[in-house]
Formats: C-alpha cells, sequence, structure tokens
C-alpha cells in the first residue's frame, strides 16, 4: 500500500492550494469497512461542498457513473458512517474512500481547473471564480465559463453548447447553473420564471450595517428588494448573509451602494479596492432550486474563493472558524 505525502500546510489555510489533506492511508477500525480507505480532512475551501462535488475534484478524470457507485456500494464515509451524493461536508470532517486501483489511477495531484458543485444529463453547475466572465466579450479574451465548459465537457466526448441558467458579474464568484441543451434550457429557464432560484450570497460591506435589515429600492424602474443578516462586525466593514428577493441586474451591488455601504472591491458601485482580492466581496454561496426534470429539490452550496476567504480571516480575527462554521446553518 503506497502512501503520500498530504498537500498543503499547517494553520487556518492548510491545503487551500490543493485544498485536500491526506490524514491515513488505513483502516479505522470503528469504521466496519474491511478494506484500506484513504481518508481526507476537509479544510475551509471544501466546507460546506457537497460529498458528489468533492469526488468530482477529487477524482476529475473518473465518469459520473463510477463516481455514484462509490457513494451507491458503501465505498465512500463521511466521518466513519456510509454517506449519501448530496451529504455537506463541513469543516474537519473526515471523508474516506476504499482504496483501490483503479481510485488510485484516477487521484489527481491537483484540482481541476473548473470546480463542479454537481452534474447530471441535464446541467453542469460551477462554482465561478471571481474576475473570470462567463460568455465571451468584447472587452476580455477567450478565457470565458461557458467556452471552458464546453472544452471539459468535449474532452469527455461530450459535443454541445452550454447555456447559463442563471446570471453572475464577472467579479462575483459561486454558484452558476449550464444547461447541457436546448432542451434542458427551455425546461430550467421555464422553472426560473415561475418559481425562482433560492438564493444565499455572502457579502462584504463598507463601514458598519445594522444587524439586519432590508433595502427597498427599485432599479431600472422595476420593483427591488434585497434582505440582509450581518454575521459580524469588523473594524472596516461588515459581514452578511444576503437575499435578494427580487432578480435585478446588478441588484446587491447597487442596493448596497444606495444605504452607504458599498461592496468591497467593487469599483463601479463605490467599493474601495481591496489589495489581493480578485473581483468584489460577494458570493453566490447557495442556490436551492426544485429539479423540472426529476422533481428533485436540489440545494447547491459553492465554497469561498481563496482571496474571500483570506479577506474574511482579517475582517473576523480570532472569530474566523466559529463564524465560517456558521455558514452551514444559514437559513
Amino acid at each position: 500500500m503506497s502512501s503520500r505525502l498530504p498537500p498543503g500546510g499547517d494553520g487556518i489555510f492548510s491545503g487551500m492550494i490543493d485544498t485536500r489533506s491526506v490524514i491515513d492511508i488505513a483502516l479505522a477500525p470503528a469504521s466496519g469497512y474491511t478494506a484500506a480507505m484513504i481518508t481526507y480532512r476537509i479544510t475551509t475551501a471544501d466546507h460546506c461542498r457537497r460529498v458528489e462535488s468533492f469526488l468530482q475534484n477529487l477524482l476529475p478524470a473518473a465518469p459520473l457513473s463510477y463516481l455514484k457507485k462509490l457513494v451507491r456500494s458503501g465505498h465512500l464515509a463521511v466521518n466513519g458512517a456510509v454517506s449519501l451524493p448530496d451529504t455537506i461536508l463541513r469543516l474537519d470532517d473526515t471523508v474516506s474512500i476504499k482504496e483501490s486501483a483503479r481510485t488510485h489511477t484516477l487521484l489527481s495531484g491537483k484540482r481541476p481547473e473548473l470546480d463542479i458543485l454537481f452534474e447530471d444529463e441535464w446541467i453542469i453547475v460551477f462554482n465561478k471564480e471571481p474576475g473570470l466572465p462567463v460568455h465571451r466579450a468584447a472587452e476580455v479574451d477567450d478565457h470565458n465559463l461557458v467556452d471552458l465548459g464546453a472544452v471539459l465537457l468535449a474532452k469527455r466526448g461530450i459535443e454541445g453548447k452550454l447555456r447559463p441558467v442563471n446570471r453572475l458579474d464577472r467579479g462575483t464568484s459561486g454558484v452558476i447553473i449550464m444547461a447541457k441543451s436546448a432542451t434542458a434550457a427551455g425546461m430550467f429557464g421555464r422553472m426560473v420564471k415561475e418559481e425562482g432560484l433560492g438564493k444565499l450570497y455572502l457579502a462584504i460591506a463598507t463601514g458598519r450595517l445594522p444587524s439586519e435589515g432590508a433595502i427597498v429600492a427599485p432599479l431600472a424602474g422595476k420593483e427591488s428588494e434585497t434582505r440582509y443578516r450581518v454575521l459580524f462586525h469588523g473594524e472596516d466593514g461588515s459581514l452578511a448573509a444576503v437575499y435578494p428577493l427580487t432578480g435585478r441586474m446588478h441588484q446587491i451591488r447597487q442596493h448596497f451602494r444606495l444605504s452607504g455601504n458599498p461592496i468591497m472591491g467593487d469599483k463601479r458601485y463605490g467599493g474601495s479596492l481591496v489589495p489581493g482580492l480578485a473581483g468584489h466581496a460577494l458570493h453566490s454561496f447557495r442556490t436551492i432550486l426544485t429539479h423540472p426534470a426529476t422533481g428533485r429539490k436540489l440545494q447547491i452550496f459553492a465554497p469561498l474563493p481563496e482571496h474571500l476567504l483570506a479577506l474574511i480571516a482579517r475582517l473576523t480575527g480570532e472569530a474566523f472558524i466559529p463564524v465560517l462554521r456558521s455558514f452551514s446553518d444559514l437559513p
């Protein structure tokens, strides 16, 4: 049986470049398994990730059918117990995978270029990095999420055009849903129009926000409302959970500017420049939807990008870990 050094170092951001830390390659006696297990400890960059998404990042070359088989056959455990695909991982959880020749062959030494949060035959959901445009635009090169996603699928032998179901600004990171076909785009488009998406963003606003509130102000002549709850007040800003009740363009960014507390890093709407921060301090953290093809309720989390985690750590200081843990319990 082989062994490997864990990527990353010690401390809060242990493993944030390759965010999987191998802590053991052995059988835990209490687990009830009879085969050796490779065990990983969840670090900050995988906090609130679905088990299935963790596997896709760990084994990016594996077919979806193989990943589903790993979970379905009980060859994967979280904290020593058999797990479901939609189990949400939390900081310091352990994920154990049955060791096999095929698993070792598929293990990746680094994360894939695109972070996949969920995938089935209808859609693929990415965790968009800040600064990456969704579409090709005149002012940028060909480096955009639609084209990169198409390349990823083409490598698997899947040809076709990806169609965004929701939208995110270039500087905003987090959950973005892509339909794999025109049929899927129509189905999900109708679902969004009729039912909407349950969205939760995390944002760092300049200054001190009231502990909770609602910003109601028309945008482009249309009624618009954004609700928020502050999770932490720091010296320089406020970390808030943000719930947009309407879906206007740049709604959160414009509403926080109107409140006098622009989003950090959002130069267009009055935010100050934050050295080292890619994009602005706004992240689409959780999206809830009812899958129109299966009727299944999906809750998809997007772990925060490294630079935003670092900014939150600076803002919250010693309270960073408790604040981070609280994200999984937000309403």
